[in-house]
């Protein structure tokens, strides 16, 4: 038996009070909570641990074990982890790899059952998984909810298997997640009605207001390239105790330097309520899915934190079933070995392979990624043609994308892209939502080749290229995640990021994470998957 006390500012979110005392803990549990009769001082605050209430662990490139060592750091004690991306390459195997590499540290990842594998039929995925896959998952302990329901337009139809696997949930009495970016009126109180608990796809204050008054509970996301904070902030103040904050994704670079931490910390600086903050980070998380994570209660488990102050939220220890997990900036967790799977089976491709041939085209439909944002525009322009073929036009930023089926031999996706930005070169990724084939962006076909062929090599990961330079991060584990040192693969990723910026030219705050989006169907309004041009609002293909 293990007895541990520790002493500070007890913050007690749900009474709002802060009071002096010390925290018993023993073995894994808290035994006492004491309010001692000293002056109350100005240093160290006791608080429960954050909460990720709803990321891809996937898109952080590291395995689950890899993700916590990082995470612990920042005062994040668990997550509500989709594990969607690697089932679309993997399926149950890749469900359950998750789930095994968990267990191997001490971090309390909860996890969900995959409810679109594949996202949709436009694209190519590396597997299925249906409803009656789902009723298995959905009985397991680990799995404590239904994943994003993105395809709302079966949810509004009623189609069969989409409500089978919603029944399902109501069935387990487990919690649906939602995604209905733009989702508005009637159309989106039928959806929320249909079981439908959160989203975290709002992009304006409006949108995410009324999904509130339909009864939703709205996420905050603030990740790598998507950015809502900004916009859904302000709605804190009132709707507090049914918001709570996300990543959604987050890559390796941006979670080495801050998570939930970081979105508290520009909470209170925007004015809002401390107490109302910590109730979205810590609390609401927990009680909405239901949890196993201490709340900072006697007889809880022993996962707490403790910071600085409660403006910036420098964390100080981070506590997970009464262990330390973290000291002043440094992980405790010992890396574990991980194993790898894959689904990967394609040719290294020739330069004629990316060729468009010009048929006359007047206008094109082009692409236009917006930074810091998942939704794109779609323009029309004139096409840039020398010898008879529709090539980059780097003057006018107007570059040359393409998604390369990973999981056989195909024809490459060719299309257009504005706004990623690259004077020269080009860069490539395996990581491309939902199904993760690759996709491109380049000046010239000799450079797409060139980084699509080092991300085949690598069976699957990211590159960029420019003439002789060819910069790589593998990622074997379904081709999204490492199985190394976190911090090593963080210090990898900054390196490609860098060159991407500095020497390819991209503006984009983050480009590889805005380019693992551009094969995202589902989000409005343009996108391209292995079998084309695709309109997201119509759910079609782009002639």
């Amino acid at each position: 038996m293990s007895s541990i006390s520790i002493k500070g500012n007890i913050v007690n979110i749900v009474e709002r009070k802060i009071n002096w005392g010390k925290v018993d803990i023993t073995d894994e549990k808290i035994t006492g909570i004491t309010i001692l009769d000293e002056e109350r001082k100005d240093e160290n605050y006791i608080l429960p641990g954050f909460i990720d209430s709803h990321v891809h662990i996937e898109s952080s490139m590291l395995v689950p074990s890899e993700f916590a060592r990082l995470a612990v750091v920042h005062g994040t004690v668990g997550t509500i982890s989709d594990p969607h991306e690697i089932a679309n390459v993997c399926g149950m195997q890749g469900v359950q790899y998750m789930i095994e590499n968990s267990k191997t540290v001490p971090f309390k990842c909860t996890f969900g059952a995959p409810s679109c594998v594949p996202a949709t039929i436009f694209e190519t995925a590396g597997a299925a998984i249906d409803s009656n896959d789902v009723d298995k998952l959905l009985q397991l302990d680990e799995i404590k909810y239904l994943s994003e329901m993105m395809n709302f337009p079966g949810v509004l139809q009623h189609d069969e298997e989409v409500m089978r696997k919603i029944s399902l949930a109501k069935k387990y009495n487990k919690p649906v997640d939602g995604h209905a970016p733009g989702l508005r009126g009637e159309l989106a109180k039928k959806y929320i009605e249909a079981g439908i608990s959160t989203d975290h796809e709002c992009f304006t204050k409006e949108e995410a207001l009324e999904k509130l008054q339909y009864g939703m509970k709205i996420l905050i996301r603030e990740g790598s390239a998507a950015k809502n904070f900004e916009a859904l902030a302000e709605l804190m103040h009132e709707h507090y105790d049914n918001m709570m904050f996300c990543s959604d994704d987050k890559h390796p670079d941006s979670l080495a330097t801050g998570h939930i931490n970081d979105i508290c910390a520009r909470a209170v600086k925007k004015g809002i309520d401390v107490f109302k903050v910590l109730k979205a980070a810590c609390i609401n998380p927990v009680l909405h899915y239901k949890m196993d994570v201490g709340l900072l209660n006697i007889g809880d488990p022993a996962d707490v934190i403790v910071v600085k102050n409660l403006s910036e939220f420098n964390v100080l220890q981070t506590y997970i079933n009464g262990k330390m997990v973290a000291d002043n900036g440094i992980s405790l967790i010992n890396p574990e070995e991980a194993q790898t799977i894959n689904q990967f089976d394609c040719k290294e491709k020739k330069v004629e392979d990316f060729a468009v041939p010009y048929q006359g085209e007047k206008e094109i439909a082009v692409i236009e990624a917006l930074d810091g944002q998942l939704i794109t525009n779609k323009l029309m322009t004139a096409p840039c043609v020398e010898n008879n073929q529709m090539v980059s036009d780097v003057s006018n930023d107007i570059l040359k994308i393409v998604v390369v089926n990973r999981y056989n031999e195909a024809p490459i996706a060719k299309a257009f892209i504005k706004n990623i930005g690259l004077k020269k070169g080009a860069i490539a990724s395996s990581v491309a939502h939902d199904s993760h084939n690759i996709v491109a962006v380049g000046t010239s076909d000799i450079e797409l080749q060139k980084a699509v062929n080092a991300v085949i090599k690598n069976g699957g990961g990211i590159s960029a290229v420019d003439n002789n330079i060819e910069k790589a991060l593998a990622l074997p584990v379904a081709g999204l995640m490492s199985t190394k040192n976190g911090y090593d693969v963080a210090e990898a990723y900054t390196e490609i990021d860098a060159f991407a910026k500095e020497s390819l030219g991209s503006p984009l705050s983050a480009p590889f994470m805005t380019l693992s989006f551009m094969a995202l169907l589902v989000i409005p309004h343009i996108k391209l998957s292995d079998k084309g041009l695709f309109d997201g609002d119509s759910f079609s293909f782009i002639d």
